[in-house]
């Protein structure tokens, strides 16, 4: 009776483990689809001059969408492409979409701390490493040798509304998470060894120098359970749109 009784107990178990898979499986589904339709709309924005072929974004409209709304982030050769948030936390984007409807899939967001002018010594940007590439699934891309031998890959792009920011990658690599190379304001002194430190840590080397007179963008993203996978870059042109 009791063998039965036990047998019983890990088929109901079971039972419920395989309801709760299909039920995830669904639901991360959904939220892929989601995230699929509002990129889709997200890229409506972006309008084309037909006569130099350069990319202008309607920040208007995406500013309706979301007050939120910084500017548009864009990494060669990856799936980076979006425009990011700020929000007075960095909890609510890891569980909200663009639309702010509710998403574990997230959205690419802007650390609090940070000047939305990109006046800090240490900007940082934050996504979920999605599995389906959307949001920084792609970031790890910037590990590879192949990525890494393209030279044009090295400049990452930055819309705001008036003005465009080009940044020269000169680190890329994963770590155990921590806190350390999210630090965003520092007296010379800090910023010389923080500088030193991340430079030190890239798999590659990017031959770019570093000062302290130099502004910093770093893009964070989860490399595996306990990791992160971590690229920085130094600001090296402002254009004024």
């Amino acid at each position: 009776m009791k063998k039965k009784a036990f047998q019983i107990c890990i088929t109901i178990i079971f039972f419920a483990i395989f309801i709760y898979s299909i039920i995830n499986i669904i639901l991360w589904n959904k939220e892929n689809t989601h995230t699929e339709e509002l990129i889709e709309e997200i890229d409506k924005s972006i309008i084309i001059n037909e006569e130099t072929n350069e990319k202008q974004i309607d920040f208007k409209k995406l500013k309706s969408k979301n007050k939120n709304t910084i500017g548009w982030l864009l990494v060669k050769n990856t799936n980076i492409n979006y425009p990011f948030v700020q929000y007075k936390n960095n909890d609510y984007y890891l569980t909200h979409s663009f639309d702010n409807k509710y998403s574990t899939a997230g959205w690419v967001f802007m650390d609090y701390r940070n000047d939305k002018n990109f006046n800090d010594k240490n900007t940082i940007i934050y996504a979920h490493a999605r599995k389906d590439k959307t949001m920084f699934g792609t970031l790890k891309n910037t590990l590879t040798k192949k990525w890494y031998k393209n030279k044009d890959n090295h400049i990452i792009t930055i819309n705001l509304e008036n003005e465009t920011l080009y940044y020269q990658i000169f680190s890329s690599y994963h770590i155990k998470t921590e806190d350390y190379y999210i630090t965003t304001n520092f007296n010379d002194k800090d910023f010389k060894t923080f500088i030193n430190k991340i430079k030190k840590r890239s798999i590659y080397n990017y031959n770019v120098d570093i000062t302290i007179d130099d502004y910093i963008l770093t893009l964070s993203t989860c490399y595996n359970n306990t990791d992160k996978t971590v690229v920085h870059a130094k600001l090296i042109k402002r254009d004024l749109n």
